[in-house]
């Protein structure tokens, strides 16, 4: 589904990744409701270490500490999210977008990595079917080197396991309609 933007890699070093397709089995309004829901993603985040949102200023926060895999330090993220609905000519279309932010109720943690440059844009729309055509956006900076073969995890098993995953929860999720 995502492919790396080498125009990002060339200007700045870091991979920006976009990605379309269809996820059968999953209705977008039931896909939207699955990212929104931080307690169902506990459940089913199989590298979630902690996630919680916290009201700040008037101000739903967001945060998630993940582990990483080949034993580097966890990374956390702070950010804002919405959810919207459109209605493009007659089509229906989910918008959930996010985005890192900072905040002094969320002070740094020792030996977890805060990545302070997130967003992450998904469009969800029927299939036609009983399935989502998605578009996704994502950019994050984890700081420091990225190595190669933590890129090729990402796109190889990291990236297709999480859409597993996600699919999964989709089909099991309690509010399902």
């Amino acid at each position: 589904m995502g492919t790396p933007d080498e125009s990002r890699r060339k200007e700045t070093g870091l991979y920006k990744y976009k990605g379309f397709g269809v996820l059968k089995d999953c209705p977008p309004d039931q896909l939207a409701n699955v990212c929104m829901d931080l307690d169902y993603r506990k459940q089913w985040g199989v590298c979630v270490e902690e996630l919680y949102e916290k009201e700040c200023n008037g101000q739903t926060m967001v945060y998630l500490q993940v582990r990483c895999p080949f034993s580097k330090p966890n990374k956390d993220y702070v950010y804002i999210r919405e959810r919207r609905e459109l209605d493009v000519e007659g089509r229906k279309i989910h918008v959930v977008l996010a985005q890192s932010t900072s905040h002094p109720e969320f002070p740094e943690r020792s030996g977890v990595i805060r990545v302070t440059q997130y967003k992450e844009s998904l469009a969800l729309t029927s299939d036609g079917g009983n399935g989502s055509k998605v578009f996704m956006y994502y950019f994050d900076n984890l700081g420091g080197e990225i190595l190669t073969r933590l890129i090729d995890w990402a796109a190889k098993k990291g990236v297709p396991e999480f859409l597993k995953e996600l699919v999964k929860a989709c089909r099991n999720y309690p509010g399902r309609t």
